[in-house]
């Protein structure tokens, strides 16, 4: 296993879509008010060139194997950013890559001068979930920001 870790391209976009749309079809999660159909997810290099974001690529001799990122959604409390896109394809999980991709993103959080990441998860997604507590997120009891994503019911927050 070689994987290679970097931030995204634009030769990236159609290849991370179809894995972030595959992870939901796999888990039976493509729903409305989830990324699954929220137009961004199909020029993602786009979005991140918002200052304050970065998304992470996991890549295997030129294949996408996963991504991660932080983005600084609208109305997050000040010092706050989202962790997003966090999506893994399944021959490359329980390797350490996800958690490799998630700790890039705290480092890149920090030197961003973030003091806290908040995420939107899924039931469905447990093995994520647990991995967010096992890296210090804690529940709460209601979404934060303005995500767009009505589809989630499990927000977490983690100070960095």
């Amino acid at each position: 296993m070689e994987i290679k870790f970097r931030t995204i391209a634009k030769k990236d976009n159609r290849e991370v879509a179809e894995l972030i749309r595959n992870v939901f079809r796999e888990f039976n999660i493509a729903r409305p008010g989830t990324v699954y159909f929220d137009p961004t997810t199909d020029d993602l290099f786009t979005l991140f060139k918002v200052p304050g974001s970065v998304l992470w690529i996991a890549e295997e001799y030129g294949v996408i194997a996963g991504c991660c990122g932080i983005y600084p959604t609208p109305g997050l409390p000040q010092g706050c950013a989202e962790l997003v896109k966090f999506y893994l394809l399944s021959p490359w999980r329980g390797k350490g890559i996800g958690r490799t991709l998630m700790e890039k993103c705290f480092e890149s959080a920090k030197s961003l001068g973030y003091e806290q990441l908040y995420l939107e998860s899924l039931p469905e997604l447990d093995r994520a979930v647990s991995m967010y507590i096992k890296a210090g997120f804690k529940h709460i009891p209601n979404t934060l920001g303005d995500s767009g994503h009505f589809g989630c019911d499990i927000w977490m927050i983690k100070d960095l």
